[in-house]
């Protein structure tokens, strides 16, 4: 893919959209972008941070704005381009593009999740590993400037 979308983001995670998506319009149904954008959330808490299954998602969503820009039809590859804008003291916020194949800007919008103790059922502050494991990522890890409004505190 080609655009300012690629430069902003480094984390990309490719979803189907399934036949079950569609409602009476043809289109996906206006939830699906959420679902799209939590395999995403999942796959990045996964692959960049390095927290696996169910015991590694120490987080809870405390906000979430979607705007919808295209229709998302079926059969479609979407591209969930993701990354961490801020990291606070027990919350961080990340913002997200889908885009179709051919680059046309489908959904957009951002999130915040608080981390968070299941057991003790509380927030918890940040760990400073993953403060650090993002702040690297999202950084380019010496791959050139990081093009965005990242703020390690907060």
């Amino acid at each position: 893919m080609s655009g300012a979308h690629t430069e902003a983001f480094r984390f990309h995670h490719a979803v189907d959209v399934r036949f079950r998506d569609l409602d009476p319009m043809g289109h996906a149904h206006h939830t699906l972008p959420l679902i799209y954008l939590e395999e995403a959330r999942a796959a990045y808490w996964r692959n960049v941070v390095g927290h696996d299954g169910l015991d590694g998602i120490d987080y809870v969503m405390a906000e979430i704005t979607v705007r919808f820009h295209g229709r998302i039809t079926w059969p479609m590859r979407l591209d969930v381009a993701l990354r961490t804008s801020r990291i606070g003291g027990k919350s961080f916020e990340q913002v997200f593009e889908i885009r179709a194949a051919n680059g046309e800007l489908l959904s957009s919008g951002r999130s915040v999740s608080v981390m968070f103790d299941y057991a003790a059922g509380v927030s918890k502050p940040v760990p400073e590993r993953v403060r650090r494991i993002i702040h690297g990522y999202e950084k380019g890890e010496g791959e050139g400037e990081f093009q965005g409004e990242f703020r390690g505190e907060g």
